[in-house]
């Protein structure tokens, strides 16, 4: 179980969380097989025979069929109330109405939670989070919406995605109780969450594509970190890199004889590099394939060293640090 911020809400909640991206047979219009629902039952089984019960969703995912599969699995099972399910709103395709869009809209959001609900064939969401910022966003009518839908039982908790602290800040100072968590690209490769510190007040930052005191400010407000990319698309444990940078075959070896050192899996070691910053950050892994989740469950039983933390993010960097 976890020791991470989000415990003070969901005291339940597994260290990794299963993001179910990759459910539902791909980003096409093929209706969902049999063969699309036995892999949602296999990889559910997984994460929960490993310690996982924390399962991530957006109502987008593979145009829907992640939840509705995910959904075929869950009404088999009896557990609802163990397992902690989280799905995004926000994103809208194009469609008759316009291009691609962001869309924090009341109605939208009520809409978006109520098709989720039906795909995923439960009750409620333990967290609504909003998927991306919308910059028509309306902090009280998000408050609002987001209040009726807890009063109706579909919603527990809110959380964000891909903000930074002034939108956060803008949302819950219309809240009556706090957002409880924000989801962001956080991994060893992409690392600008550690780079805009390091390089503060140097030149060489100046591309740095992070918000500012975003880490410190959650951390600050006891807002739970979620890292989404978190094992860097397999590129230090088992994908084929040999077209790859120097720097990234160079991390690639380190990994390997890290977790050779540690009696570890090449997954653990990715992840015990976020696990090892006190942000507490929460890793969300997307491995369909039952050996890595079971792989990554390892990290829970090793804590890098800080020497061997700054040999990754140097080796990852390709250059030491200023």
């Amino acid at each position: 179980m976890t020791n991470k911020t989000i415990s003070q809400f969901i005291p339940n909640a597994s260290e990794l969380i299963y993001g179910c991206m990759g459910l539902g047979g791909g980003w096409n219009n093929n209706p969902i097989t049999k063969a699309d629902i036995n892999q949602a039952h296999t990889v559910v089984e997984a994460a929960l025979e490993n310690n996982i019960n924390y399962f991530d969703h957006a109502d987008i995912y593979t145009f829907g069929k992640a939840e509705q599969v995910f959904g075929e699995v869950l009404k088999t099972r009896t557990d609802r109330d163990k397992l902690i399910i989280q799905s995004k709103c926000g994103i809208r395709f194009e469609d008759e109405h316009g291009p691609k869009r962001y869309d924090l809209s009341g109605q939208w959001i009520e809409h978006s939670v109520n098709k989720s609900l039906a795909q995923l064939k439960t009750d409620y969401l333990d967290v609504l989070i909003l998927h991306r910022p919308d910059p028509l966003m309306c902090p009280q009518e998000i408050a609002s919406t987001y209040k009726k839908l807890k009063s109706q039982g579909k919603v527990r908790f809110l959380g964000v995605s891909n903000m930074q602290q002034h939108q956060i800040k803008a949302i819950q100072h219309a809240l009556s109780e706090p957002l409880i968590l924000n989801q962001v690209e956080m991994s060893l490769l992409k690392n600008d969450w550690v780079e805009e510190g390091i390089y503060a007040g140097n030149a060489q930052g100046a591309n740095i594509n992070f918000t500012p005191g975003l880490v410190e400010f959650c951390q600050h407000e006891k807002i739970q970190l979620q890292a989404w990319g978190s094992l860097c698309q397999g590129l230090f444990s088992g994908a084929d890199i040999t077209g790859a940078e120097t720097r990234i075959k160079n991390t690639h070896q380190l990994v390997q004889s890290l977790a050779a050192q540690y009696s570890t899996s090449a997954e653990a070691i990715v992840l015990a590099w976020l696990n090892r910053h006190p942000a507490n950050i929460q890793s969300v892994i997307g491995t369909t394939n039952t050996a890595r989740i079971k792989a990554c469950a390892q990290v829970s039983k090793i804590q890098l060293t800080a020497a061997h933390w700054y040999a990754l993010y140097e080796s990852v960097k390709g250059c030491e640090l200023p």
